[in-house]
């Protein structure tokens, strides 16, 4: 795969995992569901990409996260929210489609 092809992908997988947890009670999962439901959406990454994207997820203010060891627990923030939704933009993470 290309670079800018990877880049396309995990750019458009860290849009889905803010649009999971936008959708999920209390906005709130932790790393293991998202990487499981991230394959109903066409993205097969291992538990430590997943981590690692939730990681910088966090360092944009997109997610607070709290590591309680195997696994992360994450909550969409406001600011993640409006990414999620298409209302705000960060570089890394592909904006929604209409």
């Amino acid at each position: 795969m290309t670079n800018q092809f990877q880049d396309f992908l995990r750019q458009d997988q860290r849009l889905v995992m803010l649009r999971i947890l936008s959708e999920l009670p209390q906005y709130r999962s932790n790393s293991s569901v998202i990487a499981n439901l991230l394959g109903q959406f066409g993205h097969h990454p291992s538990r430590d990409q997943v981590k690692g994207d939730l990681t910088w997820l966090g360092e944009q203010g997109l997610v607070s996260i709290e590591d309680i060891g195997s696994v992360l627990v994450v909550t969409l923030t406001e600011r993640g929210g409006d990414v999620a939704a298409g209302r705000a933009s960060v570089p890394g993470v592909s904006k929604p489609r209409p």
